[in-house]
């Protein structure tokens, strides 16, 4: 199996800055594409960003220009820079990887337990 750890969530003004990551462990054979997702109270879970093992990289038009995705692939980690903060980005960001494990057969997608992000003066 794979596990997902994220960190990096909190409070923060409008116009501040985050940075969450998120490692995964466990038995990995390979890691496939990453990415951030996120859920608002009362809304889908939506698209945020995602790096595929490449390197190429997809935006939501809502954090183009201000979020940046990034992964360490030596160690298993990916990361999302979020700078200019606004309100409408509170929500709960999710890690998610497709992935490869030495437990089980074909990729499957795994999630990490989410972590709060508020932006609040």
């Amino acid at each position: 199996q794979v596990q997902l750890v994220e960190s990096g969530g909190g409070l923060v003004q409008p116009g501040g800055s985050l940075r969450l990551s998120c490692a995964a462990s466990g038995s990995i054979f390979s890691i496939n594409a990453m990415g951030w997702y996120r859920q608002a109270p009362g809304n889908q879970r939506e698209l945020v960003a995602t790096i595929t093992s490449g390197g190429t990289t997809n935006y939501a038009d809502s954090v183009k220009g201000r979020f940046t995705i990034s992964r360490d692939n030596a160690k298993n980690t990916v990361y999302l820079q979020m700078n200019n903060l606004k309100p409408e980005d509170t929500a709960v960001y999710y890690c998610n990887v497709a992935a490869r494990s030495y437990s089980s057969i074909g990729l499957k997608p795994y999630w990490g337990q989410g972590t709060q992000v508020t932006v609040s003066s």
